[in-house]
């Protein structure tokens, strides 16, 4: 039996899907909901003074887009019977890897990812976070797509 699940999302239609099943089994299992979103780092280093400007832009961008993607499950959360749920935003330079450790950090159960479902050219030039969740992850993954 599952008592928390990790949801990964980044408000993209592929983990609004996966925000779907993985409030439907929480609900079903009676378990806690996590929905992580994982915010890349900022990329612009500056050579000397750095731009405080650009950082803070970034990051409340980066704030109001994890806002919309857990306002999203939150929602899902509130339709019948209701669902714990937390959502979290964490600061990872790998998103894979921020995912993967914060689930065994918080003892999830299991983490449910969403898929593009890219193949091809596309999938090797871009590289695939649901793939790198799968490689390193030591507990069940749910991959929706």
């Amino acid at each position: 039996m599952l008592k928390h699940i990790l949801l990964a999302t980044d408000g993209s239609a592929a983990s609004e899907h996966a925000a779907k099943l993985a409030v439907d089994l929480a609900r079903s299992m009676h378990a806690k909901l996590t929905a992580l979103y994982v915010v890349d780092p900022y990329p612009y280093l500056a050579v000397g003074e750095m731009s405080t400007e650009g950082l803070q832009d970034y990051m409340a961008s980066a704030q109001q887009d994890a806002a919309a993607a857990h306002a999203t499950v939150a929602a899902l959360c509130q339709l019948g019977t209701p669902v714990v749920f937390s959502p979290v935003v964490i600061e990872d330079r790998a998103v894979a890897t921020g995912i993967v450790e914060y689930a065994k950090t918080e003892a999830a159960d299991m983490v449910v990812v969403g898929s593009h479902g890219r193949t091809g050219i596309i999938r090797l030039v871009l590289g695939s976070t649901t793939t790198k969740v799968l490689a390193d992850s030591t507990m069940p993954v749910l991959v929706v797509r």
